[in-house]
Protein backbone atom coordinates (compact mmCIF):
# COMPACT_ATOMS: atom_id res chain seq x y z
CA UNK A 1 0.00 0.00 0.00
CA UNK A 2 1.15 3.35 -0.54
CA UNK A 3 3.36 5.09 2.56
CA UNK A 4 4.66 1.28 3.39
CA UNK A 5 7.29 1.11 5.70
CA UNK A 6 9.65 -1.55 3.79
CA UNK A 7 14.10 -2.07 4.98
CA UNK A 8 17.10 -3.61 4.45
CA UNK A 9 16.23 -5.99 7.08
CA UNK A 10 13.04 -7.96 5.70
CA UNK A 11 10.30 -5.65 6.65
CA UNK A 12 7.64 -5.05 4.92
CA UNK A 13 5.99 -7.22 1.77
CA UNK A 14 7.47 -7.04 -1.73
CA UNK A 15 5.09 -8.00 -4.67
CA UNK A 16 4.19 -7.46 -8.66
CA UNK A 17 1.18 -5.29 -9.40
CA UNK A 18 -0.02 -3.26 -12.26
CA UNK A 19 1.16 0.02 -12.82
CA UNK A 20 -1.89 2.37 -12.22
CA UNK A 21 -2.38 4.74 -14.83
CA UNK A 22 -2.51 8.97 -14.59
CA UNK A 23 -5.40 10.79 -14.61
CA UNK A 24 -3.97 12.88 -17.18
CA UNK A 25 -4.12 9.70 -19.42
CA UNK A 26 -7.86 9.75 -19.22
CA UNK A 27 -8.72 12.25 -22.16
CA UNK A 28 -6.26 10.91 -24.56
CA UNK A 29 -7.04 7.38 -24.07
CA UNK A 30 -11.31 7.92 -24.09
CA UNK A 31 -11.06 9.78 -27.74
CA UNK A 32 -8.84 6.88 -29.13
CA UNK A 33 -10.72 4.16 -27.34
CA UNK A 34 -13.90 5.72 -28.53
CA UNK A 35 -13.17 6.02 -32.15
CA UNK A 36 -11.42 2.52 -32.03
CA UNK A 37 -14.99 1.10 -30.90
CA UNK A 38 -17.03 2.97 -33.43
CA UNK A 39 -14.87 1.28 -36.27
CA UNK A 40 -14.61 -2.00 -34.54
CA UNK A 41 -18.52 -1.60 -34.88
CA UNK A 42 -18.42 -0.83 -38.50
CA UNK A 43 -16.24 -3.78 -39.49
CA UNK A 44 -13.80 -1.04 -40.33
CA UNK A 45 -10.76 -3.15 -38.96
CA UNK A 46 -7.61 -1.21 -40.85
CA UNK A 47 -9.18 1.77 -38.69
CA UNK A 48 -9.66 -0.02 -35.38
CA UNK A 49 -6.48 -2.08 -34.89
CA UNK A 50 -4.12 0.28 -35.56
CA UNK A 51 -6.55 2.69 -32.50
CA UNK A 52 -6.85 0.25 -30.45
CA UNK A 53 -2.72 -0.42 -30.35
CA UNK A 54 -2.92 3.99 -30.07
CA UNK A 55 -5.09 3.13 -26.88
CA UNK A 56 -2.67 0.87 -25.55
CA UNK A 57 0.35 3.23 -26.02
CA UNK A 58 -1.41 6.09 -24.43
CA UNK A 59 -2.12 3.76 -21.40
CA UNK A 60 1.22 2.98 -20.90
CA UNK A 61 3.36 6.57 -21.84
CA UNK A 62 0.85 7.34 -18.09
CA UNK A 63 1.41 4.65 -16.07
CA UNK A 64 2.23 5.68 -12.66
CA UNK A 65 4.00 2.56 -10.83
CA UNK A 66 4.51 2.69 -6.99
CA UNK A 67 8.45 3.26 -6.17
CA UNK A 68 9.99 2.43 -2.98
CA UNK A 69 12.30 5.68 -1.98
CA UNK A 70 15.30 5.12 0.24
CA UNK A 71 14.99 7.39 3.62
CA UNK A 72 18.35 8.99 4.63
CA UNK A 73 18.86 12.43 5.47
CA UNK A 74 22.22 12.59 2.70
CA UNK A 75 19.95 10.78 -0.35
CA UNK A 76 19.15 12.81 -3.58
CA UNK A 77 16.70 10.85 -5.45
CA UNK A 78 16.27 10.59 -9.32
CA UNK A 79 13.47 13.02 -10.02
CA UNK A 80 12.85 11.16 -13.15
CA UNK A 81 13.23 7.75 -15.40
CA UNK A 82 15.55 8.41 -17.98
CA UNK A 83 18.83 7.78 -19.30
CA UNK A 84 21.69 10.25 -17.81
CA UNK A 85 22.96 12.01 -21.06
CA UNK A 86 25.03 14.65 -19.58
CA UNK A 87 27.18 15.77 -16.03
CA UNK A 88 28.48 19.00 -16.63
CA UNK A 89 30.05 21.76 -14.24
CA UNK A 90 27.11 24.43 -14.99
CA UNK A 91 25.94 27.53 -13.48
CA UNK A 92 22.59 27.10 -12.56
CA UNK A 93 19.42 29.57 -14.68
CA UNK A 94 18.44 33.21 -13.42
CA UNK A 95 15.36 32.50 -12.42
CA UNK A 96 16.55 30.10 -9.64
CA UNK A 97 19.37 32.21 -8.35
CA UNK A 98 17.52 36.10 -8.35
CA UNK A 99 15.54 37.14 -5.32
CA UNK A 100 11.51 36.38 -6.61
CA UNK A 101 10.14 38.51 -3.97
CA UNK A 102 9.37 36.00 -1.19
CA UNK A 103 12.43 36.29 0.82
CA UNK A 104 13.38 32.58 0.59
CA UNK A 105 16.85 32.32 -1.13
CA UNK A 106 17.65 31.07 -4.33
CA UNK A 107 20.67 29.01 -5.59
CA UNK A 108 23.79 30.48 -5.31
CA UNK A 109 25.04 32.10 -8.43
CA UNK A 110 28.08 29.29 -9.14
CA UNK A 111 28.84 26.71 -11.14
CA UNK A 112 27.31 23.43 -9.89
CA UNK A 113 26.68 19.93 -10.89
CA UNK A 114 23.80 19.27 -13.15
CA UNK A 115 22.86 16.03 -14.36
CA UNK A 116 20.38 15.53 -17.68
CA UNK A 117 18.01 12.85 -17.35
CA UNK A 118 16.77 12.29 -20.71
CA UNK A 119 13.46 10.53 -20.93
CA UNK A 120 12.14 8.73 -23.87
CA UNK A 121 8.63 7.54 -24.69
CA UNK A 122 9.06 4.70 -23.14
CA UNK A 123 9.77 5.60 -19.72
CA UNK A 124 7.45 6.48 -16.84
CA UNK A 125 6.94 10.28 -17.12
CA UNK A 126 5.53 11.07 -13.63
CA UNK A 127 8.64 13.01 -11.79
CA UNK A 128 8.92 13.15 -8.25
CA UNK A 129 10.47 15.17 -5.37
CA UNK A 130 14.64 14.51 -5.27
CA UNK A 131 14.37 15.49 -1.35
CA UNK A 132 11.97 16.09 1.11
CA UNK A 133 10.95 19.75 1.85
CA UNK A 134 9.47 22.92 0.74
CA UNK A 135 8.74 23.68 -2.86
CA UNK A 136 9.86 27.53 -2.58
CA UNK A 137 10.27 28.16 -6.40
CA UNK A 138 7.66 26.85 -9.70
CA UNK A 139 9.02 28.86 -12.74
CA UNK A 140 7.43 28.01 -16.06
CA UNK A 141 9.14 29.58 -19.05
CA UNK A 142 7.39 29.13 -22.55
CA UNK A 143 9.82 28.44 -25.34
CA UNK A 144 11.30 26.01 -28.55
CA UNK A 145 10.34 22.47 -29.00
CA UNK A 146 14.17 21.18 -29.81
CA UNK A 147 15.17 17.88 -29.52
CA UNK A 148 15.34 17.79 -25.43
CA UNK A 149 18.81 15.89 -25.69
CA UNK A 150 20.80 18.75 -27.33
CA UNK A 151 22.59 21.19 -24.28
CA UNK A 152 20.79 24.35 -25.55
CA UNK A 153 17.26 22.63 -24.72
CA UNK A 154 18.16 23.48 -20.91
CA UNK A 155 17.97 27.70 -22.30
CA UNK A 156 15.73 27.55 -25.39
CA UNK A 157 13.13 24.99 -24.48
CA UNK A 158 9.69 25.36 -22.82
CA UNK A 159 10.33 24.20 -19.41
CA UNK A 160 9.94 24.46 -15.63
CA UNK A 161 11.81 25.30 -12.59
CA UNK A 162 11.32 23.74 -9.23
CA UNK A 163 13.71 25.07 -6.07
CA UNK A 164 13.12 22.76 -3.35
CA UNK A 165 14.58 23.73 0.47
CA UNK A 166 14.64 20.94 3.12
CA UNK A 167 14.88 23.64 5.87
CA UNK A 168 18.25 22.98 7.20
CA UNK A 169 20.54 24.54 4.12
CA UNK A 170 19.71 22.16 1.71
CA UNK A 171 18.76 23.35 -1.56
CA UNK A 172 17.87 21.43 -4.85
CA UNK A 173 16.59 22.60 -7.80
CA UNK A 174 15.15 20.66 -10.84
CA UNK A 175 14.17 22.00 -14.15
CA UNK A 176 11.34 19.88 -16.42
CA UNK A 177 11.62 20.50 -20.21
CA UNK A 178 9.67 19.82 -22.97
CA UNK A 179 11.33 18.13 -26.52
CA UNK A 180 10.31 17.23 -29.37
CA UNK A 181 7.19 15.99 -29.09
CA UNK A 182 5.81 17.65 -25.42
CA UNK A 183 3.86 19.83 -25.66
CA UNK A 184 3.04 20.30 -21.54
CA UNK A 185 4.51 20.51 -18.53
CA UNK A 186 2.10 19.31 -15.70
CA UNK A 187 2.70 20.74 -12.56
CA UNK A 188 1.41 18.41 -9.04
CA UNK A 189 2.59 21.28 -7.02
CA UNK A 190 3.24 24.93 -5.49
CA UNK A 191 4.77 27.39 -3.79
CA UNK A 192 4.85 26.78 -0.17
CA UNK A 193 3.98 22.74 -0.26
CA UNK A 194 5.67 20.78 2.18
CA UNK A 195 6.12 17.15 0.45
CA UNK A 196 8.44 13.95 0.86
CA UNK A 197 11.55 12.67 -0.89
CA UNK A 198 9.79 10.68 -3.72
CA UNK A 199 6.43 12.12 -3.90
CA UNK A 200 5.08 13.16 -7.32
CA UNK A 201 5.60 16.24 -8.76
CA UNK A 202 5.18 16.72 -12.12
CA UNK A 203 4.56 15.31 -15.25
CA UNK A 204 6.07 15.93 -18.93
CA UNK A 205 3.48 14.93 -21.84
CA UNK A 206 5.35 12.84 -24.58
CA UNK A 207 8.83 12.48 -24.31
CA UNK A 208 11.66 15.05 -22.54
CA UNK A 209 14.18 15.66 -20.19
CA UNK A 210 15.00 17.01 -16.41
CA UNK A 211 18.07 18.61 -15.65
CA UNK A 212 19.23 18.26 -12.07
CA UNK A 213 21.10 21.08 -9.91
CA UNK A 214 23.01 19.28 -7.39
CA UNK A 215 24.25 21.42 -4.09
CA UNK A 216 27.99 22.71 -4.20
CA UNK A 217 30.60 20.19 -2.87
CA UNK A 218 28.34 17.45 -3.96
CA UNK A 219 28.97 15.47 -6.85
CA UNK A 220 27.33 12.21 -8.62
CA UNK A 221 26.85 8.78 -7.05
CA UNK A 222 25.48 7.87 -10.92
CA UNK A 223 27.37 7.76 -14.28
CA UNK A 224 26.82 8.44 -17.49
CA UNK A 225 24.84 6.06 -19.98
CA UNK A 226 22.88 4.70 -16.37
CA UNK A 227 19.08 4.61 -16.42
CA UNK A 228 17.55 6.17 -13.23
CA UNK A 229 14.37 5.13 -11.45
CA UNK A 230 12.50 7.98 -10.68
CA UNK A 231 12.31 8.27 -6.39
CA UNK A 232 14.83 5.21 -6.22
CA UNK A 233 18.03 5.85 -7.95
CA UNK A 234 20.09 7.65 -5.63
CA UNK A 235 22.08 10.31 -7.54
CA UNK A 236 24.05 11.26 -5.15
CA UNK A 237 24.89 11.83 -1.23
CA UNK A 238 24.94 15.90 -0.05
CA UNK A 239 28.00 16.82 0.83
CA UNK A 240 29.76 13.70 -0.68
CA UNK A 241 32.53 14.57 -4.04
CA UNK A 242 34.01 10.98 -4.54
CA UNK A 243 35.04 9.79 -8.20
CA UNK A 244 32.31 7.23 -9.49
CA UNK A 245 33.41 5.08 -12.29
CA UNK A 246 31.08 2.86 -14.10
CA UNK A 247 32.03 -0.14 -16.49
CA UNK A 248 29.76 -0.50 -19.98
CA UNK A 249 29.29 -4.70 -20.38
Amino acid sequence: MPGEIVDNRGQGEAHWRWPSIHREARPFAAVSAALCLVFALLGWGLLAWPLGILTFCILSFFRDPERVTPQGGAFIVAPADGLITMIQQVRPPRELVVPDGTGAPGLEDVPLTRISIFMSVFDVHVNRAPIGGTVRRVVYIPGKFLNADLDKASEENERQHILMDRGDGLAVAFTQIAGLVARRIVPFVKPGDMIAAGQRVGLIRFGSRVDVYLPNGTEPQVVLGQKTIAGETVLALAGEAPLITGVRQ
